[in-house]
């Protein structure tokens, strides 16, 4: 079930986030340079010619030399699209492009989308079946039913490669890992309950199939379909249905649900009522997973049967039943250990793996990204979160080990702490977290101002972070301009938003009262407070939150910002004994990197510098990683000598004084802090492995360096982010786009920047 029902947009932003930049969401990169002659030589002709003979020899060898073994293909004919049906192959890609990123993002396995523009199963399956040679393994999505089966069958039977169709099986596998906590919780075996499954489609047949195939006894299981309960003679049932008719009197979902241990639904929403519930066993466990609306609701099952145990597919809802912590990681396993085939034995394997850890010790940042609410085994908690750090390594290695248990792994893992450390080294841990982020925002909204709301790029950020539910935008503009912008977004009612106006704004003697005692001795005038508040943003808005009017602020885009942080001064000041500095995250594929002081501090002293690194390592453990701080320079331990090092060799001296628990060093030129080669040359070095924190010894080359990266470099950048100040207010590049300017206000509303 995926993760569609508290999240909202408009169609209009929805459609600028596809075509924004390059259109899409995937693209195809080199994995070796390409720079020079020789290695256009060695990655295609002559050179290529030595692989192939290779391959050509021993075919095995194919996952040597190309990436068929991390590559999967996303197959499709667009007949059952998420919900909304027959659309067609090409009105599938979006989808099947966003099935590729989910792949990359939480398994680091690569994906290519392939839409095929057939409803005939015969020529579905020989097209695909013919690609056999290119994919390490096949996803198969959105394709309906009862067609589905023919086709997973079909296409198991004749590759040699693991085949899935998520729809069926992901959502069984995670529902299954769920039933079998409920059962642990409620005294019971999964040889004795009753089951009633409400729903005959792939997903519904596929739960079906595994919870038997996992213990459940074929006569306590009662299943459904539009019609009711399909019993043993029935004339209007598939081959596919049939096989799960059972002898009994039932005729109806009510009567079917009389006793009954354990409801299943993939049907629709309100198909299971109060009443129902209020006729099933002790304890009743409800799965109502109708997606986007369940088949009844957490709170008026448990107002029916306060002792009931719920799960559904929505994520403002305990107990989430979210296909992402399967598919990935089952694919994960299957790839590394060139299994032949998904079978039951790994599909049992990843149920019961993603049920033990939900019994786990819960990781404190992922409870700490739910509100810091109690993330601990038990009823509202039977299903891991889809963001916990641990599934990864967790599921993927049970599906290695169930395929090679079950004799379908070609390439069986020698030593399993070492593929569990590999399989921890593949994310980088900072895209997990700020998904966590996002989500600590949500369950604990703020208000943000927005600064400059007239900005097109500025008001969609805004339209994003309430549509994301993650606090009330705050629009500082003039009203009318704003409100004709937000309309040309898309917005039907921009009454709704909060709009001020500093011309015009109840707040703006307030405003003067304290910006007067606080500046009247500075040089200004009643007269001159009153101009800046009427006419300044920045000063109107930064007063917005001194005044404890909103939570943060968001500003940046209309002016440079060392001229933003001058006004935004007038109004406030640093936390106590705190230095105000800025940070630049480089995120690249399986690594972060932290750069300060980017933005404000020209030449850091000695104590500075300190400050600077035991900051920048407190915002790099909110963000998942275990600091280690280099002090950059252009020299390394002394050589060259220069005039510029003793006050980075002070900065270690400081901290050698009070140890901050990090690891830290300097002073050291970049290729000594993040080049594993380099590093081996001073075996003194405190360093245990590459710095993911750099201070720079000055803003000019701090500046130069995070600009030039950015440009240059390709990586994703947040930043700079602002730390240090009373009041959390971040300022953005003049150069970001909707999304920088979101991911700042999260991370500000959050509490992790400010």
């Amino acid at each position: 079930m995926s993760d569609e029902s508290n999240v909202k947009f408009t169609e209009r932003e929805a459609l600028f986030f596809h075509s924004t930049g390059r259109p899409g969401k995937i693209e195809i990169i080199a994995s070796k340079p390409m720079a020079t002659q020789r290695d256009l030589s060695l990655a295609y002709s002559p050179g290529v010619a030595v692989p192939v003979r290779a391959i050509a020899e021993n075919p095995a060898t194919a996952y040597d030399y190309t990436a068929k073994g991390n590559l999967v293909a996303v197959i499709s004919n667009g007949t059952a699209i998420l919900g909304l049906g027959n659309l067609g192959a090409l009105a599938s890609k979006p989808v099947m492009e966003g099935k590729a990123v989910l792949f990359k993002r939480f398994a680091d396995v690569d994906s290519i989308d392939i839409e095929l523009d057939t409803e005939d199963p015969d020529k579905f399956i020989e097209a695909v079946a013919l690609m056999e040679p290119s994919f390490g393994g096949i996803n198969l999505e959105d394709i309906k039913a009862p067609e589905c089966f023919v086709i997973e069958q079909a296409l198991k039977d004749r590759l040699k490669i693991p085949v899935m169709h998520d729809d069926q099986h992901g959502t069984a596998i995670i529902s299954a890992a769920g039933l079998l906590n409920a059962c642990y919780l409620t005294g019971r075996q999964l040889s004795d309950v009753k089951v009633v499954v409400n729903g005959a489609g792939a997903a519904a047949i596929a739960c079906t199939a595994l919870i038997k195939a996992m213990g459940v006894r074929n006569e306590n299981v009662i299943m459904c379909d539009r019609s009711g309960v399909i019993w043993r003679g029935r004339a209007d049932v598939d081959q596919f249905k049939s096989a799960h008719a059972v002898d009994t009197d039932a005729r109806t979902l009510e009567e079917a649900l009389v006793g009954a241990d354990i409801f299943l639904g993939l049907s629709a929403a309100g198909a299971l009522k109060p009443e129902m519930v209020m006729k099933m066993a002790p304890q009743p466990i409800i799965f109502a997973m109708a997606n986007p609306d369940p088949e009844i609701t957490p709170p008026e099952a448990k107002a029916a049967r306060p002792d009931c145990i719920v799960a559904t597919g929505r994520s403002d809802y305990p107990n989430q039943v979210n296909n992402v912590l399967g598919f990935p990681f089952i694919f994960r396993g299957a790839l590394d250990v060139r299994a032949t085939a998904i079978n039951d034995e790994m599909k049992i394997a990843a149920a019961r793996a993603i049920a033990q850890l939900a019994r786990e010790q819960v990781p404190e940042e992922v409870a700490a990204a739910y509100g810091g609410q109690s993330m601990q085994f038990g009823r509202d908690y039977i299903i891991p979160a889809p963001f916990d750090p641990r599934l990864m390594e967790v599921v993927s290695s049970a599906v290695a080990k169930g395929a090679m248990d079950s004799g379908v792994a070609q390439k069986p893992i020698e030593d399993f702490d070492i593929y569990r450390n590999s399989l921890k080294s593949r994310l980088n841990p900072t895209t997990s977290v700020l998904t966590q982020v996002y989500d600590a925002a949500r369950l604990n909204p703020k208000r943000v101002v927005f600064a400059e709301a007239e900005d097109e790029v500025v008001l969609r950020a805004a339209i994003q972070f309430r549509e994301g539910g993650y606090g009330t935008p705050i629009l500082v503009g003039r009203d009318q301009a704003v409100r004709d912008k937000l309309k040309e977004l898309g917005i039907e009612d921009p009454d709704s938003f909060e709009i001020h106006n500093s011309a015009i704004s109840e707040h703006v003697p307030a405003m003067v009262e304290y910006l007067y005692h606080r500046l009247q001795r500075r040089g200004f005038l009643q007269r001159d407070i009153r101009r800046m508040v009427n006419q300044d943003r920045n000063v109107f808005s930064s007063a917005l939150l001194a005044l404890g009017q909103a939570d943060a602020m968001i500003t940046g885009i209309t002016r440079p910002f060392a001229q933003t942080m001058r006004e935004v001064r007038q109004v406030l000041d640093p936390r106590p004994e705190m230095l105000p500095f800025g940070i630049h995250l480089m995120i690249g594929k399986n690594y972060t990197v932290f750069l300060a002081d980017t933005t404000i501090n020209e030449r850091p002293s000695s104590e500075e510098l300190a400050q600077i690194a035991i900051g920048t390592a407190e915002v790099a453990r909110k963000l998942g990683h275990e600091p280690r701080v280099a002090f950059l320079s252009y020299s390394t331990f002394g050589n060259p000598p220069g005039r510029w090092l003793e006050n980075i060799r002070e900065a270690v001296g400081i901290l050698d004084a009070n140890p901050p628990g990090f690891e830290y060093e300097g002073e050291m030129a970049p290729d000594a802090a993040l080049n594993p080669v380099t590093m081996a040359n001073y075996p003194f070095s405190r360093l245990s492995a590459p710095a993911n924190v750099l201070v720079m010894p000055g803003l000019q080359s701090a500046n130069l360096s995070a600009k030039l990266l950015r440009e240059l470099a390709g990586n994703a950048t947040i930043g700079p982010m602002l730390i240090g100040m009373e009041k959390p207010v971040q300022i953005a590049a003049m150069s970001s786009n909707a999304s920088d300017i979101l991911t700042l206000a999260v991370l500000a509303a959050a509490g992790v920047a400010g």
